[in-house]
């Protein structure tokens, strides 16, 4: 077991604004970095804003009616693992973590931070004072809210950085999808207004960015690939 110690965010359950549907955090975000995390041997816990229950979207669960994510082997794999399904029935409350504690932070994504994460100041807080003391500090997807708004000694966070979030063609994909607008702003427009130099790789596919200590990952298909740099970041500060 490395001595090395992960924190991951995930959202609370949340309801849509604008659809009115029940929202929360997007599986594969959480438990393909788990499964990535766990294979080198780090620490991990799970952390939200509220502490509690956490749950999947729908649509992100391979078990789901629906079938939208039924190839997700991953995720069906924790989600059907007793002793780490229980563990999004007890997460941490994020303003009672030592962040000291931990070498590196993971915000995840899915539909719930969209509306809960940009204006959630100990997300804010938790990300400034990771990003501040020069630890790994990544966010993917939607997850990439809690970003937009953090401010450090020398303005917003973003502003400068390569990074990258869901983009605003699979925003356009999502709503021709449903039928109507999905998310109430776009992660890609707001990096830009903060002066990000926001990049992506392309309609679905695979994509993370690291610019410094900060690592950004597009959409649910690229937690292996923030995961990835967050351990090549882990692992060239460790000198292994």
């Amino acid at each position: 077991m490395s001595d090395t110690h992960v924190l991951l965010v995930a959202a609370n359950p949340a309801v849509s604004t604008t659809t009115g549907w029940p929202v929360g955090f997007w599986a594969s975000e959480l438990t393909h970095p788990w499964y990535e995390f766990s294979e080198v041997g780090y620490k991990l816990t799970i952390a939200s804003p509220k502490g509690g229950v956490i749950e999947p979207d729908a649509l992100s669960d391979p078990r789901d009616a629906s079938g939208y994510s039924a190839k997700d082997l991953i995720s069906r794999g924790f989600l059907e693992t007793p002793a780490l399904a229980a563990l999004l029935d007890d997460t941490v409350r994020l303003s009672d973590v030592d962040l000291d504690s931990y070498d590196a932070i993971v915000v995840c994504g899915g539909q719930a931070p969209m509306f809960t994460f940009r204006d959630d100041a100990d997300i804010k807080s938790a990300l400034a004072h990771f990003y501040e003391a020069g630890k790994t500090t990544a966010a993917l997807c939607h997850g990439v809210a809690a970003l937009i708004d953090v401010e450090v000694d020398d303005g917003y966070l973003i502003s400068g950085k390569t990074m990258t979030g869901f983009a605003n063609v699979e925003e356009a994909a999502v709503d021709a999808i449903v039928g109507q607008k999905v998310m109430p702003w776009h992660i890609e427009d707001a990096a830009r207004e903060r002066g990000a130099e926001y990049v992506e790789g392309g309609l679905w596919q695979p994509f993370a960015v690291r610019d410094g200590n900060l690592i950004t990952g597009q959409q649910q298909y690229s937690g292996r690939a923030v995961a990835e740099l967050v351990i090549a970041a882990l692992t060239a500060e460790s000198g292994q």
